[in-house]
């Protein structure tokens, strides 16, 4: 496979997962993914803002989730976002302890 295939792959595979987490599990909460991943929706957006930076892109948080999210972080936590519970926020405490 050549290498711009392989980039055109990878950047489809990336757009699935976006619309999957966007679109069609919109019930996931963020802490619930970094909990079993660790990583979530937030991580996503800024693994896009740093990449754009190290090419010269000026990108700062704010723009990288509105363009992830595809709305603004107030939109979205109004529209999806539901607090986390006690059990949620202890498992992210435990699964982000430092040895």
């Amino acid at each position: 496979m050549d290498e711009q295939t392989k980039i055109e792959l990878e950047a489809a595979a990336f757009r699935r997962l976006r619309q999957h987490l966007m679109e069609e599990r919109t019930d996931v909460q963020n802490i619930d993914m970094m909990n079993l991943a660790g990583f979530c929706r937030n991580c996503l957006s800024r693994w896009y803002q740093e990449a754009a930076n190290e090419r010269g892109i000026d990108m700062d948080k704010t723009a990288a989730r509105e363009i992830f999210y595809r709305m603004s972080m107030d939109e979205w936590k109004s529209t999806y976002q539901t607090e986390a519970t006690p059990d949620q926020q202890a498992a992210f405490t435990e699964s982000h302890k430092t040895s």
